[in-house]
């Protein structure tokens, strides 16, 4: 079996071409970073406009690197939640018009779901181990940040366990950046310039630490160094900027790792999952393996390339939903909200 994916939900163009055991063939991405980076984050318009311009070359350019033409699809998935909703109608359009001009199946699938589901992608022809259902999954980026217990593909069997009530990750590493006049994206420039730096030079609080709570706060961190930078302004040197940055991935790190392995102790599993953007963090994933190996436990985190928005997850997930004998129909629309259960209300205060 082969699924066409296609991803238009935020600031990437993606298309990619996957099969049932989960062989990426081919995975196309154009990027809008430097579109967006002058404006220090994402404009809808802006991203909208350019998924139009480069859609089409991008799912050509996608087939052609996979040496498949659209009649030997079994399948095109797209993105159609969540995300920005004049992005999505781009990529759902595009699905919904090669679909019924090539009487293909049509499937639209749940950006989360891709990410949970990115660890099962297999991107060179040795195989590498996946994890085996139920299993929990940490799944962080820049829009999102939640735990779920994962017992098959069906999002009816995917629960959320906790989530932020506020920033997600992601989200949080950019604005720091932007208070360190790094630039957008942020989080990759953080983790780079943390590598060199000492974490224990600035003692920042790792958010919301009660050992059974499994929600995340990302706002506060943000808030102590803001007011950390108040009080003693902007690091003058190339050492003091690695240490201030090291010092806050390392209690944000803290937090996401602590709240998964609580997550995967309560749930009585082995098998622990990272996913979304902020999986390609190096402290993340050193520390995550670190904790599993402790642990007697097993962890996956998918490639760099699987971590960031892709369209490869997208197809994958999509088969699953083929594989299941569904179908989605030509009225598919675009939405923000996830198709997964929330759990967990944002704001402060008591639950």
């Amino acid at each position: 079996m082969l699924v066409l994916g296609v991803e238009s939900s935020c600031d990437e163009t993606a298309a990619a071409v996957v099969d049932h055991t989960g062989l990426v063939h081919s995975d196309v991405v154009h990027s809008q970073v430097k579109l967006h980076a002058q404006y220090g984050g994402i404009i809808p318009e802006l991203a909208s406009r350019d998924h139009l311009r480069n859609i089409a070359p991008v799912i050509a350019e996608a087939l052609d690197r996979a040496s498949v033409t659209v009649p030997q699809l079994d399948g095109i998935a797209v993105t159609q939640r969540p995300g920005l909703v004049g992005a999505l109608l781009v990529g759902v359009q595009a699905a919904k018009g090669l679909a019924w001009a090539a009487g293909k199946p049509l499937v639209g699938v749940d950006h989360l779901i891709g990410h949970i589901l990115a660890v099962y992608l297999q991107r060179s022809e040795e195989r590498i181990d996946t994890p085996s259902f139920p299993f929990v999954c940490l799944l962080a980026s820049g829009g999102h940040t939640a735990i779920y217990s994962v017992a098959s593909p069906r999002p009816d069997d995917i629960t959320e366990l906790g989530a932020t009530r506020d920033d997600a990750a992601g989200e949080a590493f950019d604005k720091v950046a932007k208070l360190l006049d790094l630039g957008y994206p942020g989080g990759p420039k953080i983790d780079r310039l943390a590598a060199t730096g000492n974490p224990a030079r600035y003692p920042f609080t790792v958010p919301m630490a009660a050992k059974r709570s499994l929600e995340f706060s990302f706002s506060g961190i943000k808030t102590q160094v803001a007011q950390h930078i108040e009080r003693n302004g902007k690091p003058q040197t190339e050492s003091d900027l690695a240490d201030l940055c090291a010092s806050f991935q390392r209690a944000a790190v803290t937090s996401l790792t602590r709240k998964l392995f609580t997550a995967a102790s309560m749930q009585g599993v082995r098998d622990v999952v990272i996913g979304g953007g902020v999986a390609a963090n190096r402290e993340l994933r050193a520390t995550v393996l670190a904790e599993a190996h402790k642990r007697d436990m097993r962890a996956f985190l998918p490639s760099i390339a699987s971590c960031t928005d892709n369209a490869a997850m997208i197809a994958y997930a999509g088969l699953k939903t083929l594989e299941r004998g569904e179908v989605h129909g030509w009225d598919l629309s675009a939405t923000s909200r996830t198709v997964l259960a929330r759990a967990t209300r944002k704001g402060r205060g008591e639950r």
